[in-house]
This record gives structure tokens, C-alpha cells and sequence, in this order.
């Protein structure tokens, strides 16, 4: 089954926004996974504005789910990673002024830059997945460079979905059956919601993991984390065979 794991980004900005504690970012990560989320993502950038570096130290020994670091691969990332050690982490092209991942990398023009870090990070255990669009030389890229995955970037499947979803999907499965042919495991997110998960997570071949958390965090506000969290979990239920 695909699992489930939460960005809980949007969770620290409301803190942020306020000062203090409140809400509690470790409290709140704690609950996700007693609600049955799989795991728990972060993506620090280099000002600090949703979650913090201390953020991501603190959750590191509170969490029995798989942890997941993702963001720009810069000095100060590159260290925090190999301290905290997480199960995955996942490199995104952000540059520090975005306010969200807003592309795939181009894994060919950057395949030495990605290929020295990737290897650094699997020395250490973790598990690499590169943040790419749903294109197969993007994905083909990303298996020269040694991932262990690819997290395809579904903004486009999100926008196109309530207009024609098989059109939608269909760049998505041909990225999927690429990965699979370059032994490459496959994760998804962005704009990933109640409305349009179930289809993708049905359609897409392989698909090991979703990342969520703008949807997530935003239905919470109306259905209560712990209900959200468990219909998520539900959508990728009734997709298995």
C-alpha cells in the first residue's frame, strides 16, 4: 500500500505567525502519527520561516514513523541532514526566496552536482529521492545520477484534474513505468488533496509514498486532523489490488 506521509511545514507557520508554542509542532507531529500517518516531512529553508533547523533535531528522536527531510541542497542543509540522520531525504531545486517547490530538477544539466551529494547521503544510510517532473529523462536522469527514488512533482496533475484527469494522469504513468524500468521507487506530492488522490494513487504503477501537507493542514480546519488523517489513509486504501 502507498503510504501516507505528512509535511508539517504549514503547522510550524501557524506558530511562527505568533510566536511561543502554540500550536505545538512536536505535539501536533505525535498525534499525525497516532492518527495513522506513515511518517512526517519537513522542508527547512535557509530563513527559518515555517520549520526550523532545532524543529527538525527536536522531532528526530520523538518520531516512530519514517522521517523525511526534503529542501535545496546548500552547506547548511547538507550538514543538518547528516546529523539528524533521517530514514529519507528528498532534494528539491528551491532557490531560498521560493515560497514552494515550484519545479522538478533538470537531472541531466545537474547530474554531477546531485550525483556527489546523493552519494554522500547513502553513505551515511539515508535513502535519496530526487524531486522531478513527470518526465521520463528527468527519471532516467535521476537513475544515472544513483537515487533510490524519485518524488514526482504532481502541480500539474492537481491544476488539470477537474478539467480532464485521464489527460492529467497520463504524463504521470508514463514517468512511473520509466522509473520502474530503471529499478528507480517512486514517491508523490504537491496539490495532492481529498478530491484528486484516490485517482492518482489508483493510476499510478509502483507508487510507494505521497507527501501532503497544504491540502492536509487546510481540510483539517473543517474535518479535525485526526479525521483528515484517516481519510487520507482511506484514499490509499481503496486503491489497493
Amino acid at each position: 500500500m502507498t503510504k501516507l506521509s505528512v509535511n508539517i511545514n504549514k503547522i510550524a507557520t501557524l506558530r511562527n505567525s505568533r510566536g511561543g508554542n502554540t500550536p505545538d509542532l512536536l505535539e501536533a507531529a505525535r498525534n499525525i502519527e497516532r492518527f495513522g500517518a506513515q511518517g512526517i516531512t519537513v522542508h527547512p529553508r535557509p530563513d527559518e520561516r515555517h520549520i526550523r533547523y532545532a524543529d527538525v533535531r527536536a522531532l528526530k528522536p520523538l518520531l516512530a514513523t519514517e522521517f523525511n527531510i526534503e529542501g535545496y541542497p546548500g552547506e547548511r542543509f547538507i550538514e543538518l541532514v547528516n546529523e539528524v540522520l533521517p530514514a529519507q531525504v528528498t532534494l528539491v531545486p528551491d532557490g531560498p526566496d521560493a515560497i514552494t517547490s515550484n519545479a522538478g530538477w533538470d537531472t541531466l544539466k545537474n547530474k554531477d552536482l546531485l550525483t556527489e551529494i546523493t552519494q554522500g547521503f547513502q553513505q551515511n544510510g539515508i535513502r535519496v529521492s530526487i524531486f522531478v517532473d513527470a518526465d521520463p529523462r528527468m527519471v532516467e536522469g535521476a537513475a544515472q545520477i544513483g537515487a533510490d527514488r524519485v518524488e514526482l512533482y504532481t502541480e500539474a496533475y492537481a491544476t488539470g484534474y477537474r478539467n480532464n484527469r485521464e489527460a492529467a494522469i497520463a504524463p504521470f504513468v508514463t514517468a512511473a513505468e520509466a522509473a520502474a524500468a530503471c529499478g528507480l521507487g517512486l514517491n508523490a506530492g504537491h496539490d495532492l488533496s481529498l478530491e484528486n488522490l484516490e485517482y492518482f494513487a489508483d493510476r499510478i504503477p509502483g507508487l510507494l509514498e505521497v507527501s501532503i501537507g497544504h491540502a492536509l493542514i487546510s481540510e483539517a480546519l473543517y474535518l479535525g486532523l485526526e479525521n483528515t488523517v484517516r481519510l487520507y489513509r482511506q484514499k490509499l486504501r481503496n486503491t489497493e489490488r
